[in-house]
């Protein structure tokens, strides 16, 4: 099957093309972009639309590739060792699988996410080339070697936090995700909020991406803050009139820490408001 896009996630074409390509070449499918522009939210989609299971690897500074293949507790098996118990005699009860080991395993092709790849070591992408590329590794503590009946579908996310190795990215197919435009900000408002009057929606797309735009703004409101803002604005049957306030005390939109997630940016509008109040005093 070919990904198209779901009714609630509003795929470019470049996109689409990026995950049919992926899926047909068998290369993991790696996904930048800014954060919030749906990256985490494409695995689940596709395989809601394939009709696969989803196993998510979320990476954190301190997760380490050996984690996505197994882990041998050899302290478990200590304790059992002295307390008696009969399961210490098969070194497989202390073998926890990981994600890769379980897509490996699974009887249906899965999507695996490894999500924010680049929160973790420098290292992190080099130690799992050999994995992503055979779909095989090998348990030491058992001497069985694990390989994978079906390839599954790997999409990896990163926020470009740090780079990757150049090694690591020759086996992937690479797909920047554009912040979307006014039109394709519309078409994803819809599918989540199908009955938003026009009006609302073109007001606050206006101030949406007005803030965006603004000069000194440490951090950019995102597609899913704004879509949690329409949420908010919805709930709380907000005016549209409201969002085109000439005010220059009320300059910063209505429930405004949907967009804005920092004190610095909350006072440099603040800031923006008092020039412009004392520009209009003049």
């Amino acid at each position: 099957m070919r990904f198209e896009g779901t009714a609630t996630y509003v795929a470019s074409d470049e996109l689409k093309t990026a995950v049919n390509a992926a899926i047909r070449l068998e290369r993991p499918l790696l996904i930048k972009g800014e954060p919030g522009t749906g990256k985490t939210l494409l695995a689940q989609e596709i395989a809601d639309v394939i009709g696969a299971p989803l196993l998510a690897w979320h990476i954190k500074s301190t997760t380490r590739a050996q984690q996505g293949l197994y882990e041998y507790d050899a302290v478990a098996r200590l304790r059992d060792s002295q307390l008696g118990d009969a399961r210490v005699s098969d070194i497989r009860n202390y073998i926890r699988r990981g994600r890769l080991w379980e897509a490996f395993a699974a009887p249906q092709r899965p999507v695996l996410l490894i999500d924010e790849i680049d929160k973790a070591d420098i290292e992190f992408p080099n130690d799992l080339l050999l994995e992503l590329d055979r779909m095989e590794f090998h348990v030491y503590e058992t001497g069985e070697t694990v390989k994978a009946a079906q390839r599954p579908i790997v999409v990896i996310t990163s926020n470009n936090e740090k780079e990757l190795p150049d090694a690591f990215l020759r086996r992937c197919f690479f797909h920047y995700i554009r912040f979307p435009d006014s039109e394709t900000m519309r078409a994803i408002v819809a599918a989540h909020y199908p009955g938003i009057k026009p009006r609302l929606l073109g007001d606050a797309l206006a101030a949406f991406f007005a803030m965006r735009e603004t000069p000194g703004l440490k951090k950019k409101p995102s597609t899913s803050e704004l879509l949690d803002w329409l949420k908010l604005l919805l709930s709380d049957d907000v005016a549209a009139e409201t969002l085109r306030e000439q005010d220059p005390r009320k300059l910063i939109p209505p429930l405004y820490g949907a967009l804005l997630k920092n004190e610095q940016d909350v006072h440099l509008f603040e800031r923006l408001a008092f020039l412009d109040r004392r520009e209009r005093n003049r």
